[in-house]
Order: C-alpha cells, then sequence, then structure tokens
C-alpha cells in the first residue's frame, strides 16, 4: 500500500508542477507542439515527468503486492495530491468542500489500507488476458466515436474511456507471469499493457483539451477504479482481511468519492493561462 501511496503522490504533484512550467511559456509563440517544446526546457516539467515515471514503477509494485481495487482508489486519490499542492504552490483556493473531500479521500484510503488483504494468488483463466488485450482495442475504438460527440458527451466518453484504458494497464500487470523474453513476446497480455496504456494517455489528451476537465476526470476516476476493481476480486482472487469485507467496499466508495469531488483538479489549474499539456 506504500507504493500505492507513493504513486498517488507522484503523480499528484507531477500534474502541480507540470501546470506550473506551462503557465510560464504559454504567452509564447506557436501551438501546441511549440508549447510542448518550451515546457520540456523547463525544469519544473521535466521533474514532472521524472516523477510520473516513479509513480508508474510504483504502480507497477503496488499492482504486485497488494490487491487492484487498494491501488484503484490509491490512484484516485492522486487528485486530492493534487488540490492541496496546487493550493500552496500554484495559491489555488480550495473551498470547504474541497478540503472536506480530501479528508474524505485520507479516511476513506486509511480504512482501506486496514481492511484489504493481500493480492490474489490466481492467475486469473486464459482468455482474460485476451480479454484484455480486446479490451485495449475496443478503448482505441472508444476514442475515434467520442471524438465525434458533443462536447458534452465527448468528455465523458473520452475520459472514462482513458480510465479504462488505465484500467487494462492494472489488469494486465497481474497477468504477467515471467519476465523472460520468450515468455513476454507470448503474452497477449504485454500488449494489451501497452496498446492500453497508450491509447489511455491519447483519449486523455483529448478529453482535457476538447472538453470539461471536470467531467473528463470524472469519467477517468470511475474507468479506472470500478472494473479493474471486480475483475481482481472476480478472477484474480483480491480479497479483503477475514471479516471486514463491507468496510473494505465501504472505504473503497468514500476514497472514491471523494476523488471524484475533486474532479476539477484532473488538470491543475494554472491561473489565468490555460495549460495545453495532460497530466499523468
Amino acid at each position: 500500500m506504500v507504493c500505492a501511496l507513493g504513486a498517488a503522490v507522484c503523480f499528484g504533484t507531477a500534474t502541480v508542477l507540470q501546470a506550473m512550467a506551462a503557465r510560464a511559456v504559454a504567452t509564447g509563440p506557436g501551438g501546441d507542439a511549440a508549447l510542448l517544446w518550451r515546457a520540456l526546457r523547463q525544469w519544473r516539467y521535466l521533474v514532472g515527468l521524472g516523477m510520473d515515471g516513479l509513480g508508474f514503477l510504483l504502480q507497477i509494485a503496488a499492482l504486485r503486492s497488494v490487491p487492484i481495487y487498494a491501488v484503484g482508489a490509491a490512484l484516485a486519490a492522486s487528485l486530492a495530491v493534487t488540490a492541496v499542492v496546487a493550493a500552496r504552490l500554484l495559491r489555488v483556493r480550495l473551498s470547504r468542500v474541497e478540503w472536506g473531500a480530501v479528508g474524505v479521500v485520507c479516511a476513506g484510503l486509511a480504512l482501506l489500507g486496514l481492511t484489504s488483504g493481500a493480492e490474489g494468488e490466481q492467475a486469473g483463466p486464459v482468455w482474460l488476458k485476451w480479454a484484455m488485450l480486446a479490451a485495449a482495442g475496443g478503448v482505441l475504438l472508444l476514442g475515434a466515436v467520442g471524438g465525434r460527440l458533443p462536447e458534452r458527451g465527448r468528455a465523458l466518453t473520452l475520459g472514462l474511456g482513458a480510465g479504462l484504458g488505465f484500467g487494462v494497464v492494472e489488469v494486465a500487470v497481474r497477468l504477467v507471469n515471467g519476465l523472460t523474453p520468450g515468455a513476454l513476446f507470448t503474452n497477449p497480455a504485454v500488449y494489451a499493457l501497452l496498446l492500453g496504456g497508450g491509447a489511455a494517455f491519447l483519449l486523455l489528451t483529448s478529453a482535457l483539451q476538447r472538453g470539461s476537465v471536470t467531467t473528463a476526470t470524472a469519467g477517468l476516476v470511475l474507468g479506472e477504479t470500478v472494473a479493474p476493481a471486480l475483475i481482481g476480486v472476480v478472477w484474480l482472487g483480491d480479497r479483503t482481511r477475514p471479516g471486514l469485507g463491507w468496510p473494505a467496499v465501504l472505504a473503497f466508495a468514500v476514497a472514491v468519492a471523494g476523488a471524484l469531488a475533486l474532479s476539477r483538479f484532473g488538470e491543475a489549474p494554472a491561473g489565468q493561462a490555460e495549460s495545453a499539456l495532460a497530466p499523468r
């Protein structure tokens, strides 16, 4: 659980650092490509990228040791980290409701840490690996359809698709049961991980640039928490501590609900300048 929380801290802080870098260069000439190039010359943006990479490694470590539902809830909590760091570094004012949501997320994660059991030991059915690969392809199709919808539906659809893509990554990590070249090249879960992660990044970037950040992030949170958690419980053997099943369900719901209340921090506010760079 420590690795999952560490990943949340890394992702949440990286979002703010990247927003600060984008704000610093947003007044220059050129389009998105020029903005990205100038941002890459900012130390804050580079540190943010490094924290994203560290967060991803911590996420993989967490998925190999604790249940998927706990990791998913912890990653959703990166929004609470973003909110707190943004309040400090970007001087963003949080309402009482948002401060309450930060507290709710922390309480939910604390209870989840007390009630969650060890990682499930089941390898999962063979078809699940192929199902994850098919789901990754479905995320791309969902992005193609969602991109043609009106703004309101587009943001929710692309955000949900991005969440499902990141959910594919969470499940696929658990389905990689060998690290030799032969085992990796012949495992559909590896390709599902790569395709799902790449598709998720594309859809999330498009959702944040072409629609409501709050709506897109709400879809992202739901997509990357609920479905992977169910798969982990039903097919991979994830369980809670004995007798603590319902408290764990409550903790998961509370943490996710708190994250949804902080959805506007899916892209850290950057003052008057709008950031064209997606988090994660």
